[in-house]
């Protein structure tokens, strides 16, 4: 089974490296208008480079990893090759905001599994957003998830809200790369070294996720058991809340929500 990549940025080739973790390198197909990406990606990893004739006539899950914009120049190129096909295959769209109705509008009917990854599914550790077509079987749906294991937690979600995950978990990533700074630089200020404080901030974060994770527990229950009265994480707490961050992220979440919208008209 040969699976492809159309595009090779961040996320593709993000997804493509998760990917790898379960499925021989030589099996995977990439294609990208920078062919110069192309080829340091393939020499990198092992995979192999492939034009469009060649993931659309023979990989059975062809990965469209472009931009929203970019769609429909490609269904231009691609649907008379894919209509061409005998055998079945199942495409793959991360493109945000783009609905599984107007992949079938422009690409044709075919099987379409809809997913929104963020960028951690390089080491492991992503969110994939998912949803599935009617007419991709239960055989090709557990395809998917076997191949895509090893990116990180696989959530299936209603298609009226990925957009709004995408939100959360597809650009959540960003903002919390601004708090990990924000940390960094704080503990810079009071005499860390900029490199001894992001280690801290960085693991610090990774730590409270898996605990919060694992536990099932309740974030402000958390932050109220770290917060001893007259103590000093009360007063930096007092600080944020003053500063009004927590509106500040959600407003950031539904900002990025609206975009997302946008992007699918």
């Amino acid at each position: 089974m040969r699976i492809g990549f159309i595009g090779c940025g961040n996320m593709g080739s993000a997804l493509a490296r998760s990917v790898m973790k379960s499925v021989s390198a030589f099996h995977i197909v990439i294609n990208d208008v920078n062919k110069e990406r192309v080829n340091a990606f393939c020499s990198e990893t092992g995979a192999m480079s492939g034009d469009l004739s060649e993931i659309a006539s023979d990989c059975k899950y062809i990965f469209l990893a472009v931009k929203p914009q970019m769609l429909a120049d490609l269904a231009s190129e691609l649907r008379p090759m894919l209509a061409e096909r005998k055998d079945g295959f199942v495409l793959v769209s991360m493109a945000a905001g783009i609905t599984t109705s107007r992949l079938s509008d422009l690409f044709g009917n075919y099987p379409t599994v809809r997913i929104m990854p963020n960028l951690p599914v390089s080491v492991g550790e992503g969110v994939v957003l998912y949803t599935a077509t009617e007419n991709v079987s239960e055989n090709d749906l557990n395809g998917f998830l076997n191949i895509m294991k090893n990116a990180g937690t696989l959530m299936p979600l209603d298609e009226a809200l990925i957009d709004a995950g995408t939100s959360v978990s597809g650009c959540g990533p960003a903002f919390v790369c601004q708090v990990i700074e924000a940390l960094a630089r704080g503990g810079e200020k009071c005499g860390l070294s900029y490199e001894d404080a992001l280690v801290m901030a960085e693991h610090t974060l990774i730590g409270t996720a898996k605990m919060l994770a694992e536990t099932k527990g309740d974030p402000i229950a958390l932050c109220r058991a770290v917060c001893s009265p007259g103590g000093s994480t009360i007063e930096g707490v007092k600080t944020l809340e003053k500063g009004g961050v927590d509106s500040l992220f959600s407003a950031a979440v539904e900002a990025s929500y609206k975009r997302n919208v946008e992007l699918g008209k």
